[in-house]
């Protein structure tokens, strides 16, 4: 039996350095893609899929990630004492259920591997999505639905991928590829950041997950890979073979938040998309282009 996808791990512990120095006193998570900081653009999207429980993978000086989903009473009585009407549902999509949300301290920098391992006692023996907030994927439908509707249907882990061009894969995990219908590929080993010589295609993951709680185990060992760190994509690969894996093809656009130009590309993006600004948007831009 292929247990329900209810739970979701959000690592958010990383520095931010890319952004210095808007990342000096507020968690690169924080930044906002137009009126929505990259958190919530990720928790929506685990919602969307069916989400109801979160864990935030965090570090010293993240603590307002966790404030960002708190009831905000003072702010909420002066919205409603002035008829702010839309201000107040704004308000509400940033709030989650009371109980659905925790914290875990990821003390030392150890890599995303180690990241997920600290979330161990949260995720127990069920299956859980893993969201990079530095991803944002828009356009149709959740991509995290995706990977759930595969899930449901293969059991096992499956990723969201996307082709990369070949003298970028030293920046992905790479796949080594099986049967590949067009949309669903098998998974058939995994490369952390391979030299674009060394590349078995250029199929790379992205940041969105589905795994089972076999992941834990080889994650238990705190084994290290490139950079030193305890790789995810290592311990992938040492499941493969023993549980179904699976990369897919998602439909809709990721933007690549982690750098300044995916950062700036969202921005423009989503704000074009929007009916409240795209008009607007699109009329400025043609000033500077």
């Amino acid at each position: 039996m292929i247990k329900p996808l209810r739970k979701a791990v959000l690592p958010v512990a990383g520095l931010g350095t890319r952004f210095l120095p808007a990342t000096k006193a507020m968690p690169k998570e924080m930044l906002p893609v137009v009126d929505k900081p990259l958190i919530q653009y990720a928790i929506d999207e685990a919602k969307a899929a069916g989400i109801e429980e979160f864990c935030l993978v965090t570090a010293r000086g993240k603590d307002n990630l966790i404030d960002y989903f708190d009831v905000a009473y003072e702010l909420e009585a002066t919205l409603r004492e002035r008829g702010k009407i839309s201000s107040m549902a704004a308000l509400e999509s940033s709030s989650v259920p009371a109980g659905s949300l925790v914290a875990v301290r990821q003390q030392n920098p150890l890599g995303l591997g180690h990241a997920i391992w600290c979330a161990r006692n949260f995720i127990g023996d069920d299956p859980f999505a893993i969201l990079l907030p530095d991803d944002i994927v828009s356009g149709g439908r959740s991509c995290v639905a995706q990977l759930a509707d595969v899930y449901q249907q293969t059991g096992g882990n499956v990723v969201a991928v996307d082709e990369v061009p070949a003298d970028r894969t030293d920046r992905y995990g790479i796949l080594k590829t099986g049967k590949d219908d067009g949309s669903l590929v098998e998974i058939t080993g995994l490369v952390e950041k391979p030299k674009p010589a060394d590349a078995p295609s250029n199929l790379a993951i992205i940041g969105r997950y589905v795994l089972t709680a076999d992941i834990l185990k080889p994650l238990s060992e705190q084994k290290t890979g490139v950079g030193g760190e305890v790789q995810l994509t290592d311990a992938m690969a040492e499941v493969i073979g023993k549980v179904p894996f699976h990369g897919l093809r998602y439909e809709g656009t990721r933007f690549d938040c982690g750098d300044k130009l995916g950062f700036l590309e969202a921005q423009i993006a989503m704000s074009v998309s929007r009916p409240d600004l795209g008009a607007a948007v699109r009329s400025f831009l043609k000033k500077y282009v």
